[in-house]
């Protein structure tokens, strides 16, 4: 299985209030984030990140990363300045990039951290996933309803949680194995 997440800032206490999440400190939230991952997403699955994991720095980071199941991958966000730093163990994620096309059961992915209007293949079925805005669950509700297959992939729009591939297509009315 394949799972997409952003925006989990592991480690900020300031999210807390700021996305209004529900939690009273940051470590009842680091440990809710790492759960409801583990609960999904199992050791064999491949999960993308799409930017900001932590603020906290590369010891932080490499430390969460341990407790995730998955391999990794991830899509630098604007919080994400630990993944350049030599401290940082890069082998816990299988590559670090920018942005990244993702074919996935004939439909493919636009993955970037931000939101952007216009991506390859809009116009032809592609779905554009995000993160940075910490939307709440209604925003992607409101873009199917108005025909614009992007989808934020965050916490703070999904539940806390990981949002597996599966559902982003049966979201977007994609029958499995659909070519873009």
């Amino acid at each position: 299985m394949i799972f997409f997440t952003s925006d989990l800032h592991f480690g900020h206490s300031n999210i807390i209030r700021a996305a209004q999440r529900p939690f009273d400190t940051v470590e009842e939230m680091d440990a809710a984030l790492i759960r409801n991952w583990n609960e999904r997403v199992s050791p064999a699955d491949e999960a993308y990140l799409l930017g900001d994991f932590t603020m906290r720095g590369p010891q932080y980071a490499m430390r969460i990363l341990r407790h995730l199941n998955g391999k990794k991958y991830e899509i630098r966000g604007n919080h994400d300045q630990f993944v350049d730093r030599a401290s940082f163990d890069r082998s816990l994620f299988s590559w670090v990039k920018d942005y990244h096309k993702l074919i996935c059961q004939g439909v493919q992915l636009i993955l970037f951290h931000y939101p952007i209007a216009e991506w390859d293949q809009a116009h032809h079925g592609s779905i554009h996933l995000h993160g940075h805005q910490h939307n709440p669950p209604a925003y992607n509700l409101q873009n199917a309803a108005h025909g614009l297959r992007r989808y934020d992939v965050g916490v703070d729009a999904n539940g806390m949680a990981p949002v597996s591939i599966d559902r982003i297509l049966s979201f977007f009315g994609c029958p499995a194995g659909s070519a873009v």
